[in-house]
Protein backbone atom coordinates (compact mmCIF):
# COMPACT_ATOMS: atom_id res chain seq x y z
CA UNK A 1 0.00 0.00 0.00
CA UNK A 2 1.11 3.50 -0.48
CA UNK A 3 1.56 6.22 2.03
CA UNK A 4 -1.30 7.91 0.80
CA UNK A 5 -3.59 4.64 1.09
CA UNK A 6 -2.28 3.98 4.85
CA UNK A 7 -2.91 7.42 5.92
CA UNK A 8 -6.52 6.91 4.47
CA UNK A 9 -7.47 3.53 5.87
CA UNK A 10 -6.08 4.79 9.01
CA UNK A 11 -8.33 7.90 8.96
CA UNK A 12 -11.17 5.63 7.73
CA UNK A 13 -10.83 3.17 11.14
CA UNK A 14 -10.31 5.71 13.35
CA UNK A 15 -13.38 8.24 12.39
CA UNK A 16 -16.16 6.08 10.42
CA UNK A 17 -15.62 2.49 13.38
CA UNK A 18 -15.05 0.41 10.30
CA UNK A 19 -13.62 -2.65 10.62
CA UNK A 20 -10.41 -3.54 9.50
CA UNK A 21 -11.58 -6.70 6.83
CA UNK A 22 -14.14 -3.71 5.43
CA UNK A 23 -11.24 -1.12 5.16
CA UNK A 24 -9.05 -4.23 3.94
CA UNK A 25 -11.78 -4.85 1.05
CA UNK A 26 -11.78 -1.43 -0.28
CA UNK A 27 -8.03 -2.06 -1.02
CA UNK A 28 -7.60 -5.78 -1.71
CA UNK A 29 -5.95 -6.56 1.00
CA UNK A 30 -5.93 -8.79 4.39
CA UNK A 31 -7.34 -7.39 7.64
CA UNK A 32 -3.17 -8.09 8.80
CA UNK A 33 -2.19 -5.79 6.34
CA UNK A 34 -4.28 -2.94 6.98
CA UNK A 35 -3.11 -3.12 11.00
CA UNK A 36 0.11 -3.00 10.19
CA UNK A 37 -0.65 0.01 8.09
CA UNK A 38 -2.50 1.68 10.91
CA UNK A 39 0.60 0.56 13.49
CA UNK A 40 2.91 2.25 10.77
CA UNK A 41 0.89 5.31 10.30
CA UNK A 42 0.28 5.81 14.43
CA UNK A 43 4.31 4.81 14.95
CA UNK A 44 5.27 7.95 12.39
CA UNK A 45 3.05 10.33 14.15
CA UNK A 46 4.48 9.38 16.76
CA UNK A 47 8.36 10.24 16.08
CA UNK A 48 7.67 13.50 15.02
CA UNK A 49 6.54 14.44 18.29
CA UNK A 50 3.92 16.90 17.56
CA UNK A 51 1.23 14.31 17.79
CA UNK A 52 2.09 12.69 20.82
CA UNK A 53 -1.38 12.84 23.50
CA UNK A 54 -0.60 12.90 27.13
CA UNK A 55 -0.12 9.06 28.95
CA UNK A 56 -2.47 8.04 31.42
CA UNK A 57 0.29 9.69 34.34
CA UNK A 58 -0.69 12.97 32.89
CA UNK A 59 -4.53 12.25 33.58
CA UNK A 60 -3.74 11.23 37.59
CA UNK A 61 -1.87 14.12 38.00
CA UNK A 62 -5.22 16.32 37.04
CA UNK A 63 -7.26 17.91 39.42
CA UNK A 64 -10.42 16.56 40.55
CA UNK A 65 -12.68 18.28 38.35
CA UNK A 66 -13.25 16.19 35.01
CA UNK A 67 -13.34 18.21 31.76
CA UNK A 68 -12.90 14.91 29.55
CA UNK A 69 -14.46 11.63 29.11
CA UNK A 70 -12.58 8.93 26.87
CA UNK A 71 -14.33 6.06 25.82
CA UNK A 72 -12.50 2.79 24.23
CA UNK A 73 -14.26 2.10 20.75
CA UNK A 74 -11.77 -0.68 20.21
CA UNK A 75 -13.20 -3.41 17.51
CA UNK A 76 -14.22 -6.84 18.85
CA UNK A 77 -15.23 -9.78 17.41
CA UNK A 78 -18.58 -10.98 18.17
CA UNK A 79 -19.21 -15.06 17.26
CA UNK A 80 -23.28 -14.41 16.27
CA UNK A 81 -25.42 -17.62 15.33
CA UNK A 82 -27.76 -17.17 12.05
CA UNK A 83 -31.14 -18.86 12.86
Amino acid sequence: MSVEDKLYATLKYLREYRTMEHIGGDYGVSKSTICESIRWVENTLKQDGAFELPGKKVLKKASGAIEFVVIDVTESPINRRLS
